[in-house]
């Protein structure tokens, strides 16, 4: 398996011949060296319906002729865009063909804001996944702040790689992102969602030697940087 971290909270798997991306958000992110176009995939996951998550989904998912999976109502939103959508919810499990989706909790908030209309539409609840392909599982924990069920989930599933955001301000600090790496016991922690934005300025360099120190293997990842498990 193959992956690619995208920057932010955007990360790429490719496994059995096919490909799969969470959270595509190029255009936004200054500190992206991807183009949507250039991203080349078979399915795009989103966790939830803040800007900064899905702004380049729909072109990328139109472009690839590739559905958008995402919870129920989010789901429904890019159907009525004219797009193959795909809902599911929290506790589900999809089987893409060439890897298994399961849908986990998030505790965040999940609306797309109209600003020029001062409106906001419901996207559902937040999630997050474990994708499961080629023998390997990957954990994307989505927007969320620290909970007690991380340690359920650690316990109930062996971990390869845990994508955790630690930019603090929208999602979990550092200390917590720490305390997240623990109770999911995941072979290699990545930290996400930090740096883009002023209010989510992170050290991810310290966070990793802090890893290191608790016994953990991080692995800090520019924008493009892939490696393959």
């Amino acid at each position: 398996m193959e992956i690619i971290y995208h920057g932010h909270s955007c990360v790429q798997l490719n496994a059995n011949g096919k490909s799969l991306v969470i959270d595509p958000f190029l255009r936004g992110n200054p500190q992206a060296v991807t183009k949507p176009e250039d991203i080349l995939v078979n399915a795009v996951l989103l966790t939830h319906a803040h800007t900064d998550h899905i702004l380049d989904a729909e072109s990328i998912a139109q472009v690839n002729a590739a559905p958008i999976i995402a919870m129920h109502e989010l789901a429904t939103f890019f159907s009525w865009k004219g797009l193959e959508a795909r809902g599911m919810n929290l506790g589900g499990t999809m089987d893409l063909g060439f890897a298994k989706v399961k849908m986990i909790q998030a505790f965040h908030s999940s609306g797309i804001i109209l600003d020029d209309e001062k409106r906001i539409i419901y996207g559902g609840m937040p999630a997050g996944y474990i994708v499961t392909a080629e023998g390997f599982t990957i954990l994307h924990a989505g927007d969320t702040c620290l909970y007690g069920d991380m340690k359920m989930i650690g316990d109930r599933h062996d971990i390869d790689v845990a994508f955790i955001p630690i930019g603090d301000c929208f999602t979990m600090d550092p200390d917590d992102a720490l305390q997240a790496a623990e109770w999911f016991g995941a072979k290699i922690v990545v930290p996400i969602h930090y740096d883009t934005f002023a209010p989510i300025k992170q050290d991810s360099v310290l966070f990793v030697n802090r890893l290191a120190d608790k016994g953990f293997a991080g692995r800090n990842m520019a924008p493009g940087e892939r490696f393959v498990l």
